[in-house]
């Protein structure tokens, strides 16, 4: 969904956000899609052709979601959503573009979209390239080049790259000793509003290994690498110029659509997760009422794009990721990082209803009992990279239910508190950490906010949630697809601790010995 340019710099310059560029991976409260139905991917018999075709068929079926400005659709029951999610169409009319084919054959040009590449400059500012990563990016990233005129990218910049400037510029992340001086420079710079370029913040920036595959090698490839925890892959020509890029989600999207036609993988439809060698048990989540700052200090250093959000009992309430950096790229926003995580799932759950159109529910759970085919068409409904699984609801010492929850909005921020290039205004104050996890009141508001702390058992479909479990992303689906298609992936862990080990900064100790949690990196 397009925004315009003068809404997105406006929300960098300290000013209210109008960004209209989302995520659906964003946030456990989701727009209700339309029901996940398998349609035939577009291909043709001449290469030249079906490359093209399918490569617009593709641009199609990206495209986001209509204008904001339509009109208010009627919300769902909650029984409604448990009930299209328990029950998704299931077309069985095999595409006879793919009859007899095997899919490891297909070319991984057949799935690059070149018009949906985005670039800029090593000396681009910060504050342009995030514009650029917001506004109607299909694929979530952006590619850094040289200069104008090289279609060879040397690095990318991310939403998770975007976190991780925000913490060093609202002075929450802690550096090494040989980077305090890069961190001073960059945290000046942005107070006096001197504009920082992507060069500047590399050292900085959680960087995944770049990882290229020419647009006629065989789609096993790119299986292969994805099963081993590589989330993108960058298609290019014979020459080295990219001409499009491959991630996790396309290609599982694909597979739920076309996997009639390749019974290898329409057989694991039907078994449950339980049956299934898939998922993990080991996770990191973040307390409803510890503070937001904190939610993106654990990503940020454990390598994380996604952390769940539970309440006392261990129910799943929501989901953050780093995609939610969206919102707090203003001044204005500051006083959100010292709330609670409940209190920014409401802001994010009102964003999406007022840029959407529609009432949002938390749909980004499955249980053990769920078939692969309900796990997959809630990743491709609601463009999430992975689905927390959980129990029963357990008893919660949650505070009782709100009678009415009112569409949230982030209180401005004191005038003191000045505005920083390209994201936060901080000044010389930073949010304290609050208190742990295991506390049962929010932290302290600063004293000229009016926030109003929200229970989760407010947020609208928190009945329908459970006890967290444990995890399954796209990278655990591809590699099981990887292997029972006789392909020998990588072990995802592998890139999981790289992930980690690259974070260039640490969570402060007072976080770091408050926050119980087990292993996860995806």
């Amino acid at each position: 969904m397009e925004a315009p340019d003068s809404s997105v710099k406006a929300g960098l310059g300290g000013n209210p956000p109008l960004t209209t560029a989302s995520s659906s991976t964003s946030s456990l409260g989701v727009s209700i899609p339309t029901p996940p139905e398998r349609s035939n991917s577009q291909s043709g018999n001449n290469k030249s052709t079906h490359m093209a075709t399918h490569r617009q068929s593709f641009a199609d079926n990206q495209r986001y979601p209509p204008s904001p400005r339509s009109q208010r659709h009627p919300s769902f029951t909650h029984q409604a959503v448990q009930e299209m999610m328990n029950n998704p169409p299931n077309s069985r009319n095999p595409n006879p573009r793919y009859a007899g084919k095997d899919w490891r054959d297909l070319a991984v040009g057949e799935f690059a979209v070149p018009e949906e590449v985005r670039w800029v400059d090593f000396d681009t500012s910060v504050e342009e390239a995030t514009m650029t990563l917001l506004k109607n990016n299909p694929n979530n990233v952006v590619l850094i080049r040289e200069n104008s005129t090289s279609k060879t990218a040397v690095s990318t910049f991310d939403h998770n790259d975007l976190n991780a400037y925000l913490l060093v510029v609202v002075a929450l992340a802690k550096p090494e000793e040989d980077q305090k001086q890069l961190y001073q420079d960059i945290s000046s710079k942005a107070q006096t509003q001197t504009p920082i370029s992507l060069r500047e913040i590399q050292p900085i920036c959680r960087k995944e290994q770049l990882v290229t595959l020419e647009d006629e090698a065989p789609l096993n490839k790119a299986i292969e690498i994805f099963g081993s925890g590589i989330h993108r892959i960058l298609v290019t020509d014979p020459n080295g110029e990219v001409v499009g890029i491959l991630n996790q989600l396309r290609v599982l999207e694909f597979f739920w659509n076309e996997a009639v036609n390749f019974p290898t993988i329409e057989r694991l439809y039907t078994c449950p997760l339980r049956d299934l060698p898939i998922g993990t048990q080991k996770i990191i989540s973040i307390n409803a009422d510890a503070p937001l700052a904190e939610a993106l200090l654990t990503m940020n250093n454990e390598g994380l794009t996604s952390v769940a959000v539970v309440d006392n009992g261990f129910n799943v309430v929501g989901n953050i990721s780093t995609a939610d950096t969206r919102l707090l790229t203003n001044a204005a926003s500051l006083p959100l990082l010292e709330n609670t995580c409940m209190h920014f799932i409401s802001v994010i759950l009102s964003e999406r209803g007022v840029e959407r159109g529609r009432d949002s529910f938390p749909v980004f759970y499955i249980s053990p009992h769920s078939t692969l085919a309900h796990t997959v068409a809630k990743l491709v409904a609601t463009h999430s990279h992975r689905m927390w699984v959980v129990e029963s609801a357990s008893p919660s010492p949650s505070a009782p239910a709100t009678p009415l929850l009112q569409p949230t909005q982030p209180a401005a921020a004191p005038s003191s508190i000045p505005s920083f290039s390209g994201g936060i205004g901080a000044g010389r104050h930073s949010p304290s950490p609050g208190p742990g996890p295991s506390a049962k009141t929010p932290a302290s508001p600063l004293p000229t906010q009016t926030f109003a702390s929200v229970p989760a058992s407010a947020l609208p479909g928190a009945c329908l949630s459970g006890r967290l479990t444990g995890v399954v992303s796209l990278t655990d689906i591809l590699n099981l697809f990887a292997l029972k298609s006789g392909l020998s992936p990588s072990d995802p862990s592998e890139q999981r601790a790289r992930r980690r080990r690259s974070s260039s900064s640490s969570v402060r100790p007072s976080i770091e010995n408050g926050r119980p949690s087990s292993d996860l990196r995806r």
